[in-house]
Order: C-alpha cells, then sequence, then structure tokens
C-alpha cells in the first residue's frame, strides 16, 4: 500500500518543527556586517555629539548681546570642525563658526552666516532676531555613553552600521551563517562550460539553490556533482557532516528507483526520514529527514520543481536558522484565464503578473507548466496556487499567487 502523499502545510509544518536558530555568533568588520544579524545589543562607546556644536555656519555669541536687530559685536576669534576656540566669548563678543566646530565657552546661539552683516574692524550687525539656544547640537543629542542604541536580533542595513561605526564599533558580533551544503548527484550531469556527450545534460539546480540559499541568510558549501554511486555518495554526506553544515540539501536522486541512490545512501550514514512525497506539483519527491545534527532536504531533480520547493521550503527553514522573519511571498489576485480542475495536488502554476487600473494583481498562467522548463520558470512572476481538487476557476476569478520576486 502507497504511503499517503503528505500536504504541503502539513510538511512545512513538520520541517519548520525541528529548525532551532543558529547559536553559535562571530565578530565581523563593520564593512562586512550588512545583512547580517545582531546577536547582542550594541552600546554606545562614546557620546555624540561629545560636545556642544553648531549646527550651522554662522557666528556664535551670547543671546543677552543681541536683544534686537542691528546689535553690533566683535568678532575675536574662528571655530572650524576638529578646531575649537582656545578661549571664552566676553560681552559684545562673537566668534566666526563653521558646522560641527565646539561652541566656545559663554555663547548661547548662533547667527548664521546669511543673517549677520560683516562690518569694518571685525564688526558684525544682526540682522535677524537671536535666540537662545538655536542652531546649537547640544552634547549627547545623538546618543550617550552606555546608551544601548542596536537591539540584538536587528538585520543590519545600511543606516545600522553608520550609527554603530559612529558609536566607534570597529565590528560587531553576530549570529553565524547557516551552512548549507549542496550535493548534486547523477551520472548525466556536468558542470556549466562542458561539452555534454549523446546521454548527459548540464547541470544548473545548484546554482539557483545556492543565489535563494545566500538570498536568505546563509552560507554555502558546494560539495559538486556525485556520480551514482553509493560510496561516492556516502563519502560527499560525510563531507557535510565534518564541516558542520547546518543543513544538507541534495538535488536529485532522493526517490526509490533503481538509478536513485540519494535515499539509501543518507540513511547508511544514519538518517532518520521524516516523510518524502508531498501533494503538490511541480516538487511531489521532496525528502525531509534528520542526520545527527544536520537537516536534510532532498529536493526534486526537475529544475522547477528544485526552486519552487526551495521557495516553499529551504527559505522559511533557512530564515528560521538565521533569525530573520519568514518572507512573505502570497499575495491576493485575479486569473487572467480559465485554470482547469485540480486532482489531489497542490498546483504551483508558473504565470506573468500584470496590474489593473486598481492596481490588483491578473496572473496569466503559461499553457506550459512541464517542471523541466526553465525559461518559462525565468519570465514568470509568480505562482498561482491550486488548492487540492479545486474546482474549475473562471477567468477573472480570485486567487492566491505566490510571488517568485517579492
Amino acid at each position: 500500500m502507497k504511503t499517503p502523499l503528505l500536504p504541503v502545510s502539513e510538511a512545512k509544518s513538520r520541517l519548520l518543527d525541528r529548525a532551532r536558530p543558529v547559536t553559535a555568533t562571530e565578530s565581523v568588520a563593520l564593512d562586512a556586517a550588512s545583512g547580517r544579524v545582531l546577536a547582542t545589543d550594541v552600546i554606545a562607546r562614546l557620546t555624540q555629539p561629545p560636545f556642544d556644536a553648531s549646527a550651522m555656519d554662522g557666528y556664535a555669541l551670547r543671546a543677552a548681546d543681541a536683544p534686537e536687530l542691528g546689535s553690533e559685536l566683535t568678532v575675536i576669534g574662528e571655530a572650524a570642525a576638529g578646531h575649537a576656540f582656545g578661549g571664552a566669548i566676553g560681552p559684545g563678543e562673537a566668534i566666526r563658526i563653521f558646522t560641527g566646530a565646539p561652541l566656545p565657552e559663554g555663547a548661547d546661539a548662533i547667527l548664521i552666516q546669511e543673517d549677520a552683516e560683516r562690518l569694518d574692524g571685525n564688526r558684525i550687525r544682526t540682522t535677524f532676531a537671536v535666540t537662545s539656544g538655536r542652531h546649537i547640537r547640544p552634547r549627547g543629542q545623538d546618543f550617550a555613553e552606555g546608551e544601548p542604541v542596536l537591539p540584538a536580533g536587528l538585520k543590519l542595513d545600511f543606516s545600522h552600521l553608520t550609527v554603530a561605526a559612529a558609536m566607534n564599533h570597529p565590528a560587531l558580533t553576530v549570529y553565524r551563517k547557516p551552512l548549507v551544503a549542496l550535493l548534486a548527484t547523477g551520472d548525466e550531469l556536468l558542470p556549466p562550460g562542458s561539452t555534454p556527450g549523446p546521454a548527459q545534460i548540464i547541470a544548473s539546480n545548484t546554482f539557483g539553490v545556492a543565489a535563494l540559499v545566500r538570498d536568505n541568510g546563509g552560507e554555502v558549501l558546494d560539495l559538486g556533482i556525485v556520480a551514482d554511486r553509493p560510496a561516492l555518495i556516502e563519502a560527499a554526506i560525510e563531507r557535510a557532516r565534518a564541516a558542520g553544515a547546518d543543513v544538507l540539501v541534495t538535488l536529485g536522486g532522493a526517490s526509490v528507483g533503481d538509478h536513485d541512490l540519494v535515499q539509501a545512501a543518507l540513511k547508511a550514514c544514519g538518517m532518520e526520514l521524516d516523510f518524502w512525497r508531498i501533494a503538490m506539483r511541480p516538487g511531489k519527491p521532496l525528502m525531509v529527514g534528520q542526520l545527527g545534527e544536520m537537516q536534510v532536504l532532498g529536493l526534486p531533480g526537475n529544475p522547477v520543481a528544485s526552486l519552487v520547493t526551495s521557495m516553499l521550503f529551504l527559505e522559511p527553514l533557512l530564515r528560521r536558522l538565521a533569525h530573520l522573519p519568514e518572507r512573505q511571498r502570497e499575495v491576493d489576485g485575479v486569473t487572467a484565464r480559465t485554470l482547469s480542475a485540480n486532482d489531489q495536488r497542490q498546483d504551483y502554476l508558473r504565470a506573468t503578473i500584470t496590474r489593473d487600473e486598481k492596481g490588483i494583481a491578473i496572473a496569466d498562467a503559461n499553457p506550459k507548466q512541464d517542471s523541466s522548463m526553465m525559461k518559462i520558470f525565468a519570465r514568470a512572476d509568480g505562482l498561482i496556487i491550486r488548492a487540492p481538487f479545486a474546482p474549475e476557476l473562471p477567468a477573472g476569478s480570485p486567487c492566491r499567487i505566490l510571488l517568485i520576486r517579492p
């Protein structure tokens, strides 16, 4: 008796139930930290600004010395960023000051240069009202020494790195990237750039899956293409374990045909099989298991099936391991053409997407849906999701869409 096909939702739940986020951390230089996830709070090592500073080019003075328009003052010196004025300002005095320069002792206001009339003999006259505290950045306005500014769990972007640098951190403590070992098997496979023989094809799955891994916070260990020999497959599996891979992804060969040797090799190495064969199209021969601390995900050999199952299963698994929120790919839309009734498998139909005048997504399924046809997948914008045993769906009917490029 055949084992019933597992529903997509149950398969995903069982895969993620055993997933545990990576706990190991590492210190990375600031210029290599973009996209990484903070493992600890980042605390300010200094106060910013470290002194009361001018926010504008102009003149530093005492507001009390310019109570009305036309007040005159004597300019006694200059302050620029990195070059403070060494003295103090007395009654009726001002200094020429530039943006970022420390406010001199005694000053409590800035008269911007557009509001000052230059007179003879280092004198100026105000042409705009002066207010105490105006155009001054007070010490600690941005952050203070000891203040937690960036929280643990944050995915770092350009704005976070800027403030981390300003807080005087040359490196940050982040979670280690999940390591994903990729293993392609098959006597028929050759790497790109090769000249295939009569019964051979160029291997392509690895490159798309590897890109998805990196895009979701993972690091790739490419185990290469392994011939259909149990000993060679088992040796590759052991290389993944020795490298400390968090996930082993096999590409093809996970079924139980005479030439599908991956599942048997994994079991020989000690894998505990959780499930395989999912009620979906493309992607039925999906395998999930556990080998020690390493999770195993056996993807179908057909390129499109491999990529669809990567989006549905590998991506959420990786994002959980990498401390990243699950990516939301599903949206509502309408179908552009009538779709036929479905069987017991959940379908993912490649479609191009346009928007109507109201912004609603219109998904037009391609008439050809063979899982080996990569060109159609590359040109598609999304996948129309058809539930098991769904009845015929007339054109213009609501549908769910899995975006390929969310």
